[in-house]
Formats: C-alpha cells, structure tokens, sequence
C-alpha cells in the first residue's frame, strides 16, 4: 500500500469512528473519557520497545541520531548508555560491528562519535570487542576500500576508512617524561608492514640510535581506542639502515624495523606487497596514507584520523623538469634512488609523512596494492603543483630480501 492510500484509509477509519462515538455517547456524561477508551482500542499507542522508521535508520547505520533529552519513542537518552557502536542495535547490546558511522555527526548524545546511547536495561561491564578474523587477510597488499566492521561517511577531508590500508604503520619513538616512571609514545613516521615482524620505513626516520622506537599497526584515529579491532604496539628490536643513505639529499631513503616479536594479522593488519627489482611504474593512480600536517609551516597540523590522497605517478623526466621550476634551479638532477608522485594542485604528503607508504593496485588484480614509493621529500605541500618525491621500492627489492633472508624471515610473504 502506498504512503497516500494508507493516509486516505486512516482519515475513512477515523471519520466512521468519530461519527459512531458521537452518536453512540451523544447523553453520556463521561463523553471525553469513553471517546478516548475507544480511540484508544481502534488506534493502540505505539510500544516503545516497537520499530520505526526511525529505529530503521538507526539499524542501518549503526548511530543514534537522536539528541540527548527525549529520544525516539519517546525514550528517556539521559537515561541510556554510551558503548561502543558495535555494542548497541536498536537499544540491544550487541557483538558485531555493523552498519555506517558519521564522523561528522553533530546529534548524537555521546561524547564520542565512535559511541551510541544504548538501553540502559542493558548494561555490560567490560565489554569484550569483536575478534578480527584472520582468515580474511590470506596474501599481501589486500585494499579494503570499504573499510572494515564499519564504513565512515562524512569524510570530507580526505580520511581513510578504518581498516582500509592494513599495512599502514606508525613509528613511534619514546620519550621518557622528567621526574615520572611513565613515558610517553611520540609519532616519529609513517611506515609499512612487509612482515608479521618487518616494518618498513624511511631511513631518515630513525638515524637517532639514542632513541628507543616502537610500532603500531591497526591505527586509525590516535585519540581514541574504540574502534572495533585494537591497534598493536610491538618494540622496534633492530634498525638497518640501506649502506648507501646520504642525509644530506635523502639518497637510497630506505630502512627496516625488524621488531621484538610478530604482530598479529587481522582484518585491519595484513602485509603490503613489494615490486620486483626494476619495476618501472609509471602513469598509476596510487594511495599514499598518513597523519602527517594538512598544510607546510607552523599552521599546520598532524591528524587525528588516517588521511589518504590519490596521486599520479610522475614519469622521471617531467618530475625533474618540475623540480627545476623551484627553487632547487634548472640544474638539478633527480636521483636515481627517486620515484616521484602528485603534481595536482592541493594534493601531496606533507610533514609528518615521511616513511609513510605510497601504493600502487597490481595491474590485472582487483583491490591488490604493491608499495611503489616511500615518503621521503618535497618542495611545500601541493600549494605549488610540483610532485613529491619517494624512494623508489623497486630499486630496493633485493636489498630488502637479502636483509630478510640474513635475518631468516619468509621473503614470500609479500610477494605476489
């Protein structure tokens, strides 16, 4: 029945019930009250526990909508509870994390967008959080362009899906705060899990050898530990360095984070797939991830949510020419150890990103990425239309597998 023929069928019922109760209580001194008892029976009020289009919604997206006060049906929000959203459907608590999540939502009464008001005839204490499948992560380099458990909208400023590049690393480096025992993980670089137990990143990263470093895989917003997987933390046990890395220009940028024990591979951490030595891969749409700054200077700032921008690949020759243009002068000459990415206005990695992965999709292979290039420098941050410019993984790939191989870890692992 359609929207207009149920509304007309519901005027007719009511205007046959108002002409009987007229005519049927017309001397009645308790006119008001036997009306209502029988509207009441021909027109039941709704129960609150019954589902809406409003409760619809709410199933579908896995949020409340409903500002705190009155909530839907009624239901008293002041008196719900905030959990986690995989933990709430239509005011039941739940295991699974389902449904679409606003980053960008302004009604819901919880402080956290990733949290809904639940029922609070429900209460759970300390809720036990969905269990990644690792069956879902065979191979490397798998894209989850969807996300994972949940799928985010209102990402108007280039964030990531959760779970959408599982590869994705943050070198952290710790620092001990003066006069306290605890110590604090401050961000350091971006890097890329070629390995339950080998991460790898940006030699410009981790020249410190006073440093202590860790990484962390499954990362999505740094400021909260609600997402439906957890991230995990493992200590850096040893640093290599390529032999060939010059700070001074960031030639052959390229080191591997062998770590004290292996992480754990889950829907939202899997490994990325290396080209073979001398790939050239040119003209590619490609990722490149990261928390880094959204603009160069003091005004910018690192991000709290994963970010990624598209980017083309620059052949060589038209990079260097771009290249020439800066202030770098009409002599410069490219490296080899470069591959270069972007050019497009308002787009590029920025501070912040170095080390972070620039991926590639497998070409004949749906949602497989293969780590072309890693962050290593640029002129500016996309103001100026010039490409960024990236180690070139492929000129490191036998190097990367004699370093896995001396250290006797499984070189199959991320190939493809």
């Amino acid at each position: 029945m359609t929207k207009q023929s149920f509304d007309a069928f519901m005027m007719f019922k009511l205007t046959i019930v108002i002409c009987f109760l007229f005519n049927y209580f017309a001397n009645s001194q308790d006119l008001d009250s036997q009306i209502q008892s029988l509207v009441d029976q021909v027109f039941p009020k709704p129960n609150i526990s019954s589902t809406d289009n409003r409760n619809k919604d709410n199933e579908q997206t896995g949020v409340n909508l409903q500002p705190s006060g009155d909530g839907q049906d009624g239901q008293d929000m002041s008196s719900c509870l905030c959990v986690p959203y995989y933990l709430c459907k239509n005011g039941s608590l739940i295991k699974d994390g389902v449904g679409i999540i606003d980053i960008r939502i302004q009604d819901n009464p919880c402080s956290d967008y990733l949290e809904t008001c639940c029922g609070s005839s429900e209460r759970v204490v300390d809720p036990i959080t969905p269990k990644p499948d690792p069956a879902k992560t065979i191979g490397c380099g798998h894209h989850n362009p969807e996300g994972v458990g949940f799928r985010i909208t209102g990402n108007k400023d280039n964030e990531a899906q959760f779970g959408e590049f599982p590869w994705m690393t943050a070198v952290l480096r710790e620092e001990e705060l003066e006069g306290q025992s605890s110590k604090l993980n401050v961000y350091q670089c971006g890097g890329a899990l070629i390995h339950r137990q080998v991460v790898l990143t940006a030699a410009h990263c981790v020249t410190d050898k006073t440093k202590k470093f860790k990484v962390r895989v499954g990362e999505w917003d740094t400021q909260t530990k609600k997402e439906l997987y957890p991230h995990q933390d493992r200590n850096v046990e040893k640093i290599m360095i390529h032999p060939e890395f010059y700070a001074g220009a960031l030639f052959n940028d390229v080191a591997l984070l062998f770590l004290e024990s292996p992480v754990e591979l889950a829907e939202n951490v899997n490994v990325i797939c290396l080209p073979p030595q001398g790939a050239v891969i040119d003209h590619a749409r490609c990722y490149a991830s990261g928390w880094g700054k959204d603009v160069f200077g003091k005004e910018g700032k690192y991000q709290v949510i994963l970010k990624k921008i598209d980017l083309p690949i620059v052949p060589r020759q038209q990079c260097q020419n771009a290249l020439r243009t800066t202030r770098l002068g009409k002599f410069f000459e490219l490296h080899k150890s470069f591959v270069c990415a972007g050019g497009e206005a308002g787009k590029d990695t920025c501070k912040g990103d170095g080390g972070s992965p620039l991926v590639c999709p497998v070409e004949g292979t749906k949602d497989v990425y293969h780590q072309v290039g890693i962050v290593a420098w640029g002129i500016g941050c996309g103001e100026n239309q010039v490409p960024g410019v990236y180690a070139n993984i492929a000129l490191f790939r036998d190097w990367i597998d004699e370093q896995m191989a001396y250290h006797n870890f499984d070189r199959n692992v991320y190939s493809y």
